[in-house]
C-alpha cells in the first residue's frame, strides 16, 4: 500500500465507497467508511484469488480502483445475507 497511514487508508476506503456506492446505490457517510475500508482487504484477495492484475493511473488512483470494486461486493453480499 503506498499511503501507509491511518488517515491516508480511511481516506481511500472513504472514496471507495463513495464510488461503489454509485453502482450499487444508497448509504451515507458511515456507510461509505466502512464499506470502502473492508472492501480495501477484500478486493485485492478477490483480484488475487481470480488472477486478476491491473494498474490504471497511479498507485493510489488503483488502490481506490481495486478498494472500490472490493466494497460493491462487500455492499452485494451484506444486501444478500441481510
Amino acid at each position: 500500500m503506498a499511503v501507509q497511514t491511518l488517515p491516508g487508508f480511511l481516506v481511500i476506503g472513504l472514496v471507495a465507497g463513495w464510488l461503489a456506492s454509485f453502482v450499487v446505490g444508497g448509504g451515507g457517510l458511515v456507510t461509505y467508511l466502512l464499506s470502502g475500508v473492508i472492501g480495501a482487504f477484500v478486493g485485492p484477495m478477490v483480484l488475487r484469488f481470480a488472477k486478476l492484475e491491473f494498474q490504471l493511473g497511479g498507485p493510489l488512483i488503483t488502490q481506490i480502483l481495486v478498494s472500490a470494486i472490493g466494497a460493491i461486493i462487500v455492499v452485494l453480499l451484506a444486501r444478500v445475507i441481510a
